[in-house]
């Protein structure tokens, strides 16, 4: 079956070289055209900095840019406050554009290569999603300006997606069904190198274990508590031990939330944060049924209740290798990106100061590649969103090779011009790839027909508790709901 999946992958891949046309040299003029605009959007939600949730200020610049850009918005969608999409056009093709915008907690940092923060404690943008969503919001407001003179015909739409980096809000997008009526999806994302993305992810699993127990005086009657810090010791423990005799593919992260208040009191209640990983849902899966058995264990032996909750949790990425070429050719068509001076020393400083070797930036663009067996990295709920339409993936260079990510040193490159050339580069790749999207009907035809040959016969399913995700104003409803019944 792979063998003739390359096959049948081959000859579409041949047929779809891309080449200049007054289109695509109309998308590279829109988005230089709104190029000052779509930098301020992005400085501003760089100095926001705001978390999962909580992106009322970063959605609202992103949302009203596109309603001035003659698109129609719809926000407050799928229970979430700062999610929203913006469209233009009728009819098919329909094609879609994610755009994200949450910060990380604790590692706010100044646009300088030295660490120093811009607000101590406060979030920053160590991801990129600043520039995520702004570029992506260009190049959709570029092709709805060809759709505007009558050069495309289809739909546009571009999603407005928080909580990425915490909750994963693309999950409640897709349990309401936002993405089903697509023909194709686009994104992009920060990175050290530029190359269209046929890489898979990590799927993953969040659960919280609570456990319950009896407090009681540590000194004076220790012999009456039951300490629920004991269970959460016994339950990492086993975790640690778990480790040993699992896959190299599996990753196992765990927060302590609270493990008691004060030494001397045998703590009644704690709590922990816990995360699985696989290069397959399924194999995490498994891991996660084991864990969880562990808690159990760990209950038992520490004679405390306990209770797993699930958090939320990601399926691996599924790869499309034909749309993966048609945006190779385009960046092939645009070139590298080409940095000054000042900025490649800007990057060394920040190499230094993170103790890596001082190589600069790396904007030339890379091989077209597909890494069949264990793709390493992270996770996304971009993940989810491929399982349900034919995902295009693109990363462009946004700091220098070998930057620890989610961390200070990203933040200040997403606040200068390094950051800014990335975001103006996805722009255009991705607004030059969506004008072949809708001109050659054949390549979204091929473009599904593999989405339909590795997805196979599975169906897919959000891995989501009931009920609405959790935002701040969500979580309010229900405690206030919670106090009404205890009255």
């Amino acid at each position: 079956m792979k063998h003739l999946l390359t096959c049948l992958l081959f000859i579409p891949i041949l047929l779809h070289a891309q080449e200049w046309s007054s289109n695509k040299e109309a998308i590279v003029a829109s988005v230089e055209n709104h190029k000052s605009k779509l930098i301020d959007l992005s400085d501003q939600i760089w100095a926001l900095a705001e978390l999962a949730f909580e992106e009322y200020e970063s959605s609202k610049l992103l949302s009203d840019y596109a309603e001035a850009n003659g698109l129609r918005v719809t926000k407050d969608i799928a229970g979430m406050k700062t999610a929203f999409v913006a469209e233009y056009g009728s009819g098919k093709p329909i094609i879609g554009v994610l755009g994200e915008f949450d910060a990380l907690p604790g590692i706010s940092q100044k646009a300088k290569p030295t660490k120093d923060a811009l607000n101590e404690g406060q979030g920053g943008h160590g991801c990129g999603h600043n520039l995520f969503g702004a570029g992506s919001l260009g190049s959709v407001i570029a092709i709805k300006e060809l759709m505007e003179q009558g050069k495309l015909k289809g739909t546009v739409r571009f999603y407005g997606t928080p909580a990425e980096e915490k909750y994963f809000g693309k999950l409640w997008l897709a349990r309401e069904g936002y993405f089903d009526d697509l023909d194709v999806c686009l994104d992009w994302h920060p990175s050290a190198q530029t190359k269209a993305d046929v890489q898979s992810s990590l799927a993953l699993v969040d659960f919280i274990v609570e456990f319950s127990g009896q407090a009681a005086h540590a000194s004076a009657d220790p012999w009456n508590g039951r300490s629920a810090s004991d269970g959460l010791e016994l339950y990492t423990t086993g975790i640690n031990y778990f480790r040993e005799h699992i896959k190299p593919t599996v990753r196992i992260h765990y927060h302590i939330m609270n493990g008691g208040d004060v030494v001397n009191v045998v703590p009644d209640k704690s709590k922990i944060w816990t995360r699985v990983r696989d290069t397959r849902r399924n194999g995490m899966l498994e891991v996660y049924e084991h864990v969880k058995e562990i808690a159990r264990g760990a209950a038992i032996m520490a004679r405390v209740d306990y209770k797993v909750s699930l958090v939320s949790g990601l399926h691996e990425v599924l790869v499309n290798r034909t749309g993966g070429k048609a945006m190779h050719d385009n960046l092939m068509m645009l070139g590298d990106i080409k940095y000054t001076e000042a900025e490649q020393a800007f990057a060394k400083t920040i190499q230094v100061s993170t103790g890596k070797p001082k190589l600069g930036m790396d904007g030339k663009i890379k091989e077209f590649e597909e890494t069949l067996d264990h793709p390493g990295g992270g996770s996304s709920d971009v993940g989810d969103v491929s399982w349900l339409v034919p995902e295009i993936r693109l990363g462009v260079t946004t700091a220098p090779s070998l930057t620890p990510w989610h961390s200070w040193a990203v933040v200040a490159c997403g606040g200068m011009s390094i950051g800014h050339k990335g975001l103006v580069h996805a722009a255009k790749a991705i607004g030059m790839t969506m004008v072949d999207l809708f001109e050659n009907p054949q390549l979204v035809k091929d473009i599904r027909a593999e989405f339909d040959e590795r997805k196979g016969d599975h169906q897919y399913e959000a891995i989501l508790p009931e009920g609405p995700p959790p935002t701040p104003e969500n979580l309010a409803a229900a405690k206030k709901e919670a106090m009404g019944e205890k009255q």
